[in-house]
């Protein structure tokens, strides 16, 4: 084969790598996902404050969302990994399970978690106001013990960073500090955390382009249903009330469906699907 053929081939191959990664990154209905976690909060005190409902009414609202189980540690494994996967209080688990990370990966989709004062390389404690137990992905040992993988887990300081060049990966799962998820504070104190930090790119037409800001917490305080507030904000959202029985594990088939995933064969397979809330 002559030079100039070899080139040509080299090009053609470069090129269909970009093709086939642009397309990996189109969603069905989105391209880009963000979660944002609270802690300890009933659905009517959640949706009282200012900045929630302003994001309850701007999009999607679910009037009958529920969290699996008290306390928080199981939601979180539910909402990543399929199901509670045996954990059954707060503690420092070591989860040899598949996750969405996996399903992401497996369709060249990126993710990256950004967790406020978390300390960096893999840090597997607690430290300051971050817990490990509002960051599930640590506790995945699929990823624990990857270093490269793990590499996607970095300080909240570095989502500002990573928006403003660009960079942000297909499904971001952002983790306030206990100040501002509410777990030490309150609600009130969570909602005008969200506000600030958040409204600048829920404002921002162009970075709100094919991406979904997605709210809930990590169980009810008192209620004994365990209904949570959860919404739905982003381009491509029809704005309503929607009362379809919904969980934790309905956010998770989502994004399966979303980007055509496949599921993890637990309690995700079987949620009922988030309804038609697409415009």
């Amino acid at each position: 084969m002559s030079l100039s053929k070899v080139f040509t081939f080299f090009i053609f191959l470069t090129f269909v790598g970009f093709a086939n990664q642009s397309l990996a990154d189109k969603g069905k209905f989105f391209d880009r996902a963000i979660f944002v976690v609270f802690e300890n909060t009933n659905y009517s005190n959640a949706l009282k404050q200012p900045f929630l409902k302003k994001l309850a009414n701007q999009g999607a609202l679910f009037t009958n969302f529920l969290a699996p189980t008290h306390p928080s540690q199981g939601n979180y494994v539910a909402l990543t990994a399929g199901s509670m996967n045996g954990v059954t209080g707060d503690g420092l688990y070591n989860l040899n399970v598949n996750n969405i990370a996996d399903l992401l990966e497996a369709k060249g989709l990126t993710w990256k978690v950004y967790a406020e004062d978390y300390p960096g390389n893999c840090f597997t404690g607690n430290s300051k106001k971050y817990v490990r137990k509002h960051n599930p992905f640590i506790s995945f040992t699929n990823i624990q013990k990857n270093p490269s993988r793990c590499s996607n887990i970095v300080n909240a300081n570095q989502f500002d960073i990573d928006a403003k060049s660009g960079k942000l990966a297909n499904y971001i799962f952002y983790v306030p500090n206990l100040n501002n998820d509410g777990h030490d504070t309150g609600v009130a104190y969570a909602d005008k955390w969200y506000s600030q930090k958040f409204s600048n790119y829920v404002n921002d037409p162009q970075f709100m382009k094919n991406t979904i800001l997605v709210s809930t917490f990590d169980e009810s305080g008192a209620s004994s249903k365990n209904q949570i507030y959860t919404s739905i904000v982003g381009a491509p959202i029809k704005p309503g009330l929607f009362n379809d029985k919904l969980t934790l594990y309905s956010l998770l088939k989502l994004m399966e469906e979303n980007w055509n995933l496949g599921d993890l064969g637990k309690l995700d397979k079987t949620a009922n699907s988030i309804p038609a809330i697409w415009l």
